[in-house]
């Protein structure tokens, strides 16, 4: 289905690279990634399930993470995977939109949710003694609702802003995905505007993410400068490490894509940069929060341990 203004009814996604050498060892590698972000998501959904002990704050937005990384990453990678085998990777124009829309959403529903466990981080750390009522179910529920409808928001802002460019004869993506800049590249009219309600949008959600995060982890590490306990401290930092290891993959990439102009940044590092958030953050989060989590660790050995025992 093609746009009205668009005389292209479909997009060739030239890849990752030209190289015919690399294509098959790619194909191989990637397709290791995916199954590795799938199956360590999965993992990580399934612990906090079956373990009562993680029904937390923490753990449900956990859990939400890894369910928002399985999905962005599915939008992505099978798709990619084609053009190391494919000898035209052919995606149609309705499809390129649809493909965009989703991974608006899960990108910007990731980078709200990461701010959400910042917050929850913050009132665990500062003020302990009303976690429970400041985090109550229904603030974690109304916090994830917020989530997702900002990510919907963007979402809508990017896709229609796409929608609306006129696409002529050139149909060739320079990308290993319909992502915008590579997109706003095809466009016969001016961009002027596209670009600017790209850099707006991205603006607001890295920034107010990024925003949030700060102020949190700024006054957590205020409140575990004043915590005399030697283990205290190391607890404290132990609790917040994983998540900013995390932030600072997934912020960092992202900020680098984004928010450069295109004619600083260009689509050949702009695809490394879109590696580290589309394949490499969804694959690394379940390990950083599992391998650096006391309670993900415990909750696996008994969750084996009754499988063996059964």
């Amino acid at each position: 289905m093609a746009a009205e203004n668009s005389s292209v009814t479909e997009f060739i996604l030239a890849g990752l690279t030209f190289e015919p050498g690399l294509q098959i060892p790619l194909f191989f590698l990637f397709l290791g990634f995916y199954m590795v972000t799938v199956v360590s998501n999965l993992g990580l959904i399934m612990l906090i399930g079956l373990n009562s002990h993680l029904y937390t704050p923490m753990y449900f937005f956990l859990f939400n993470l890894s369910l928002i990384d399985i999905c962005y990453s599915t939008t992505i990678t099978p798709k990619m995977l084609m053009s190391f085998v494919a000898e035209k990777n052919i995606i149609l124009h309705a499809g390129c939109l649809t493909q965009l829309f989703f991974f608006c959403f899960f990108v910007i529903s990731e980078s709200f949710i990461l701010s959400a466990m910042a917050y929850d981080r913050y009132v665990a750390i500062c003020n302990p003694l009303v976690y429970a009522v400041t985090m109550s179910p229904k603030v974690c529920l109304l916090l994830l609702l917020g989530v997702y409808v900002m990510g919907f928001l963007g979402a809508m802002a990017h896709t229609g802003s796409i929608a609306n460019l006129t696409f002529c004869a050139d149909h060739l993506v320079n990308h290993f995905m319909c992502d915008i800049l590579p997109l706003l590249e095809l466009s016969c009219n001016s961009t002027y505007d596209h670009e600017l309600v790209v850099f707006i949008v991205v603006a607001i959600d890295i920034g107010m993410p990024i925003v949030t995060i700060f102020i949190s982890y700024t006054l957590i590490l205020s409140s575990i400068l004043h915590i005399h306990s030697t283990e205290g401290r190391s607890k404290a930092f132990s609790t917040c490490s994983s998540h900013m290891i995390v932030v600072s993959l997934f912020f960092g990439s992202g900020a680098f894509m984004y928010l450069k102009p295109p004619s600083i940044l260009s689509l050949d590092q702009g695809k490394v940069a879109s590696l580290f958030y589309t394949i490499v953050v969804p694959m690394f989060n379940p390990l950083i929060y599992s391998l650096r989590n006391k309670d993900v660790k415990v909750a696996l050995r008994k969750t084996l341990g009754r499988k063996i025992f059964s």
